[in-house]
């Protein structure tokens, strides 16, 4: 079995190639008017390294429980950072009025065929490295801009998308064959990079329509694939981004020759993640 490690991607994740792609699609004008995007941290940062390369202004909007790590990392690229409130406010409204107000280019996290097509790259390089498809490919899942473009981009590998317990709104979509948001009552998870209300039509109907299989794990099983990660590894994987690990070492995802594991991003905050590492647990080989 095979981890795709884009936890050592620039930017700490695999967002900068959806945000990469997309910010290259607008024109001048649209170039000179700048970007807004609204993310927990991991977007928001590769729309700011995006821009910053393409001389752009990049506004981002975030909640206010987002991991300072990623504040730091989006204000570190020259972002501008407006917090809000995950749980009353509503992310794609704010944007929207930045917008209206400035002009600025709406770039959604998912909810974009160039953002699904930049994060298929990730399919097209397992590929490449591996010299071959491989059997299954088990991928995080928040809106599933990064599932459904690896499920474009390897269309004959197996499927597997992994969603924090309580926020698997893309299981249930893909249970009921229609969009459902994720409940007003769901749990809380320090998988903050999974935690989207609602996914969209363009990453449902791939995802949907590839027969994809959806699965969660919790916060426990999380925490045991983060300290495996680092102590079998020496990997940094935040928690939204151990997921798919998670299910693998939980057997939820049956043993099988030949698949990838990806793991999406290493944006944790060293305090949450020296504290996961510091309890030992046993593995079994």
């Amino acid at each position: 079995m095979w981890l795709k490690c884009e936890c050592l991607q620039t930017g700490g994740a695999f967002k900068l190639r959806g945000a990469t792609n997309r910010l290259l699609q607008l024109s001048p004008e649209q170039r000179e008017r700048g970007v807004v995007a609204f993310s927990s941290g991991n977007h928001a940062r590769g729309v700011a390294i995006a821009a910053r390369r393409l001389g752009m202004r990049a506004i981002i909007v975030m909640p206010s429980d987002a991991p300072q790590v990623k504040v730091d990392g989006t204000r570190g690229e020259g972002a501008e950072i407006i917090f809000y409130d995950r749980r009353s406010e509503s992310r794609e409204a704010i944007a929207d009025r930045i917008s209206e107000e400035t002009g600025a280019t709406v770039v959604p996290s998912f909810d974009d065929p160039a953002i699904v097509a930049g994060q298929g790259t990730a399919g097209l390089e397992i590929v490449d490295q591996l010299g071959r498809t491989p059997k299954r490919i088990v991928v995080p899942c928040g809106g599933g801009g990064l599932a459904s473009g690896i499920a474009l981009a390897v269309p004959d590998a197996e499927m597997v998308i992994v969603e924090p317990a309580g926020w698997d709104d893309m299981a249930r979509s893909l249970e009921l064959r229609e969009i459902v948001p994720v409940a007003a009552d769901a749990p809380n998870t320090f998988c903050d990079a999974l935690q989207t209300p609602r996914v969209s039509p363009i990453t449902f109907g791939i995802l949907r329509d590839r027969g994809a299989t959806a699965l969660s794990v919790s916060d426990s099983e999380v925490e045991e694939a983060v300290r495996f990660a680092w102590e079998r590894h020496g990997l940094v994987v935040e928690p939204g981004g151990a997921v798919a690990l998670a299910a693998l070492l939980a057997t939820k995802v049956p043993p099988a020759e030949d698949t990838v594991v990806v793991l999406s991003g290493g944006n944790v905050d060293p305090a949450l993640h020296a504290r996961i590492v510091s309890t030992k647990t046993a593995y079994a080989e």
